[in-house]
């Protein structure tokens, strides 16, 4: 159980410097994934990104992902769900570029005018308050890896272990300091989860020496 995010950063930041974890740029998927990444960026001496993907929602069930799209189009889909539910190919293509442009907005939202960081050759950390299913989470790294980021790791306070396993092809190191079996959401493992408002989630990044 962590008392906050700020507390669950603190304690991330431990382990990948423990684990001897080196970076050249943290990215922290807004907006739960800021006040973490801000505590990591700070303690590994390096500037602070975003980096932001949205899920992509079954026509039946909004929740229910069917893949996620990072904001620069990189995409994961649930092939064997999509093809188990005979979605159309056009709607699925539908979905995706309406999540990409709002994945996008929300970049530009809390990024403003600084430009987006060149991660070609960089050692990168990616960010979150937790990890659940996954879906968001394997755009966000596939974005970063088509970025031309030279070695990418994954860091989060808390995720189910098939989660992570899953994940695991997708990063070159995975970093996790809770892996409970029994899981549910991401907030049960916080005593204090109030949502990062957008002011917020600016702040953090406004902050950065960079």
């Amino acid at each position: 159980m962590f008392d906050n995010r700020t507390d669950a950063g603190e304690r991330l930041a431990d382990l990948l410097v423990e684990r001897g974890v080196e970076a050249d740029v943290v990215l922290a998927v807004p907006r739960g994934g800021l006040p973490l990444g801000r505590v990591v960026a700070d303690r590994l001496g390096v500037p602070l990104d975003i980096v932001s993907a949205r899920k992509i929602g079954a026509p039946w069930n909004p929740e229910l992902a069917i893949g996620a799209v990072a904001s620069d189009g990189s995409a994961w889909l649930n092939d064997e769900l999509i093809a188990q539910s005979g979605i159309d190919d056009g709607d699925v293509a539908d979905r995706r570029e309406r999540e990409r442009e709002a994945a996008r907005e929300r970049v530009d939202e809390y990024r403003g005018d600084r430009p987006p960081m060149d991660l070609t050759g960089k050692r990168v950390v990616v960010v979150d308050d937790g990890v659940a299913t996954g879906a968001t989470m394997h755009a966000c790294l596939r974005q970063v890896a088509a970025a031309g980021a030279d070695r990418v790791v994954l860091a989060v306070p808390v995720a189910p272990p098939d989660t992570l396993r899953d994940l695991e092809s997708e990063a070159d190191e995975v970093v996790c300091v809770e892996t409970p079996s029994q899981f549910g959401a991401v907030g049960r493992f916080y005593r204090t989860f109030d949502q990062v408002t957008d002011e917020q989630a600016r702040s953090y990044l406004s902050t950065d020496a960079n």
